[in-house]
């Protein structure tokens, strides 16, 4: 009798200890196994907020993040409306709904928080950018060149304007990213337009500036852009091919001997015009999976439609901690979920 007791016991173990294995990541701490490419690594994703509410405010449809003034998560709706989340959990501690002049939403897409707490969103229904004050009312509008404007207004196609919006080291310049190409653009060159702040002013008060040229990969669009410490830009394309899934890259841009464009009626890859230099830093179909599941084909089940980018700090080998989000559109095939990466640049 003690014999097969033991024998029973024995072969439990082993079957609980092969469920174990089964079941849990293999590896999964060790060096080099959360590697998207030789820059870029995946620490962790959260659903914790897919298909949830908070407030009778769906929690989902984000586009945009920033860091709050006082270290919390800025998430950026594009159904209009502006969560605050924690920053470990994402949990949400508030909701502020956003409107235009005349109380129509907005197609919000890029989001920066000022040095003194306003907030300024992009809008790609005109496009727009606005400042908000921390309950949402208006407090100005910044110029947009003409040409940026949607047709019949201006050359962009509806949809396809400004995705992504951040501040540059120093505060004193904005930088709006174009989604798609402008009618007489040649196909795949983007516009990056800027706005510079007063000199003798600390907040408010954004002047057009110059505007620069940069080359998307074929079939992506650009989604977000993101100033680093030392005033490149993150830049975050994506695109979808029903069927198959998304494709979403992270590219290094330098605009410090690109071509000052906003003079140029059209980019056709034209002599004389230096676009930004862009560098891969990574095709996230790489990256593990990390026992993410897809609602839908995706060519890594980790994919969605990353929309949203903000850089929240350091580690301490001085590597940029990178925080994505995706945009589920609040449908059925889609996730919100949230990717915190480690960029060296």
């Amino acid at each position: 009798m003690r014999l097969r007791s033991l024998l029973a016991t024995v072969t439990a173990g082993l079957a609980a200890a092969t469920c174990l294995v089964a079941a849990g990541p293999v590896n999964a701490d060790s060096p080099g196994t959360r590697a998207c490419s030789p820059t870029v690594s995946i620490d962790s994703f959260s659903d914790a907020l897919d298909k949830t509410t908070f407030d009778g405010t769906f929690t989902g449809n984000f586009s945009a993040l920033a860091v709050d003034r006082d270290g919390r998560l800025a998430a950026l709706s594009d159904r209009s409306a502006l969560f605050i989340l924690d920053r470990g959990t994402f949990a949400p501690g508030s909701v502020v709904a956003l409107a235009d002049e005349n109380g129509a939403a907005l197609d919000s897409e890029g989001l920066v928080v000022d040095r003194d707490g306003t907030r300024l969103v992009a809008s790609e229904t005109e496009p727009s950018i606005r400042r908000h004050s921390r309950d949402g009312r208006i407090l100005d509008r910044l110029p947009v060149p003409e040409a940026l404007r949607v047709a019949p207004a201006g050359r962009a196609t509806g949809n396809q304007t400004f995705e992504g919006l951040t501040l540059l080291p120093g505060g004193r310049t904005l930088l709006a990213g174009m989604e798609g190409t402008l009618s007489g653009d040649t196909d795949g060159i983007v516009r990056l337009q800027t706005w510079n702040r007063a000199a003798d002013r600390r907040h408010g008060e954004f002047r057009l500036g110059a505007q620069y040229g940069y080359r998307k990969d074929p079939g992506l669009g650009v989604s977000e852009t993101t100033a680093t410490p030392d005033g490149r830009l993150l830049v975050l394309e994506r695109g979808f091919t029903a069927g198959v899934g998304n494709t979403v890259r992270l590219h290094l841009a330098d605009l410090r001997h690109a071509t000052d464009t906003s003079r140029t009626d059209t980019l056709t890859g034209q002599d004389g015009v230096r676009l930004a230099r862009k560098t891969l830093l990574a095709d996230l179909v790489n990256c593990p999976s990390l026992g993410a599941t897809a609602k839908q084909p995706q060519p890594n089940p980790l994919l969605d439609n990353i929309e949203g980018m903000t850089i929240t700090g350091r580690d301490p080998h001085g590597r940029l901690r990178v925080l994505l989000v995706s945009d589920d559109n609040q449908g059925a095939t889609q996730t919100t979920r949230f990717y915190r990466l480690t960029v060296r640049v």
